[in-house]
């Protein structure tokens, strides 16, 4: 007996259920707010959407020099997917931010 072998999400995204993975751009479609951003993390509790990103002035570098720009994310959790529309995956992390 074959085992089972899950979906992908090609496959899901045509059949209009969509599973988030990281580095895909989607929009969380909200009540009256809608969110637009780059999923950036994902686990099976949530995923977060990075809504914004800058540059961290000297002195915050200075004090914490691993990091240097600040990342505005917001939680996602599953019973929210439904919500989320997939609009394009990009093909590496510094392609666009």
């Amino acid at each position: 007996m074959p085992s089972y072998i899950p979906p992908s999400n090609d496959v899901l995204r045509e059949h209009r259920t969509y599973v988030p993975e990281v580095d895909d751009y989607v929009k969380w479609n909200k009540d009256k707010h809608s969110v637009e951003g780059w999923v950036y993390y994902k686990d099976s509790q949530y995923i977060t959407i990075e809504t914004g990103v800058k540059c961290k002035d000297e002195e915050d570098i200075a004090n914490c020099p691993i990091h240097h720009k600040t990342h505005t994310l917001v939680l996602c959790f599953p019973e929210y997917y439904h919500q989320l529309t997939y609009i394009k995956t990009r093909a590496n992390k510094y392609e666009e931010k």
